[in-house]
């Protein structure tokens, strides 16, 4: 992922500490009417990745393997396949059969960007039918889905993005990820787009990216929480900024966040399994959770017992 890459001297010099909670995620809190325990789920974007394998998937495993695999490490994927492809039941059930070995797991899918970046939400009822179709067969297996807006995506097109997200089904939670810097520059902006959101009961994604800092914007329009975390190799703020998180969700957990989606990125994915099993850990240790977590080859527990 090359979103807010920075370098290595930039990277330094970065401010990483979260915002204040904005009204909205003040007011959507103290309006939560949460049963039961929070619930998070830890993931990452894609499972094929053969950097991992001989570290978390078998040695020699497979492509057509790899699945299999990543749901033995994994409760949930944001699911980046379904952005450049929409497909077809036969292949999302066969995906849904494989993860079956792990009853917790859940798919994300992302809008196609026939949708988002090609059409700009413009005349797509027939691509977002095809792409609702499609998804419907992973049945218990579909976790929320979301939608990414491109980087030109600015609020002149408010108009599109309300028209758009007024007529979505509303069966399935979706999430919105904001990257236009107007959006987050200007407050009327803000104030609007996530007000929409909020009335509609539509999420907003939270991008943790190194050189955007203005996309985590800590708006909360519904009680659930979705955060892109993109690290830098294992650099020692990688850490720093998953504590930070984990603190702040234990505070929005106390105030009544009923969900989190966490999703790791690094900019080198190698590295994912590392940071993913750093955040699980913490969530266990931090919010008394039992998550699961990757399982290095080579040692019996995570990496960080």
């Amino acid at each position: 992922m090359e979103f807010g890459r920075v370098t290595p001297e930039e990277l330094e010099t970065i401010d990483f500490s979260l915002k204040a909670d904005p009204q909205i995620t003040i007011d959507t809190l103290a309006a939560s009417n949460r049963e039961g325990d929070l619930q998070v789920h830890v993931g990452c974007a894609k499972w094929g990745r053969k950097e991992w394998v001989g570290k978390i998937y078998p040695p020699k495993t497979k492509d057509a393997n790899f699945l299999d695999e990543y749901v033995k490490h994994f409760d949930c994927i944001e699911l980046n396949a379904t952005f450049y492809q929409v497909y077809g039941e036969a292949t999302i059930a066969k995906w849904k059969d494989k993860a079956d070995l792990n009853p917790d797991f859940r798919f994300c899918p992302k809008f196609s960007q026939s949708i988002s970046h090609i059409r700009r939400l413009k005349n797509a009822e027939d691509i977002t039918t095809s792409f609702y179709e499609g998804i419907a067969a992973f049945g218990d297996k579909l976790g929320p889905l979301f939608l990414q807006l491109s980087d030109n995506f600015t609020p002149k097109s408010f108009p599109e993005l309300k028209a758009y997200l007024e007529h979505l089904p509303t069966d399935v939670p979706v999430f919105v990820e904001l990257r236009h810097k107007d959006w987050f520059a200007v407050p009327e902006n803000s104030e609007r787009v996530f007000n929409l959101f909020k009335q509609l009961n539509i999420g907003a994604v939270i991008t943790d990216a190194s050189g955007r800092r203005d996309c985590v914007h800590m708006h909360l329009p519904t009680p659930h929480a979705f955060i892109r975390f993109v690290g830098n190799s294992l650099h020692r703020t990688d850490y720093e900024r998953v504590d930070a998180w984990i603190d702040r969700i234990k505070q929005w957990s106390d105030k009544g966040l009923q969900s989190v989606w966490f999703f790791m990125h690094q900019h080198d994915e190698r590295y994912s399994p590392e940071l993913s099993d750093y955040v699980s850990d913490q969530f266990n240790k931090k919010l008394g959770l039992n998550l699961m977590r990757p399982k290095f080859i080579g040692k019996d527990k995570g990496l960080f017992d």
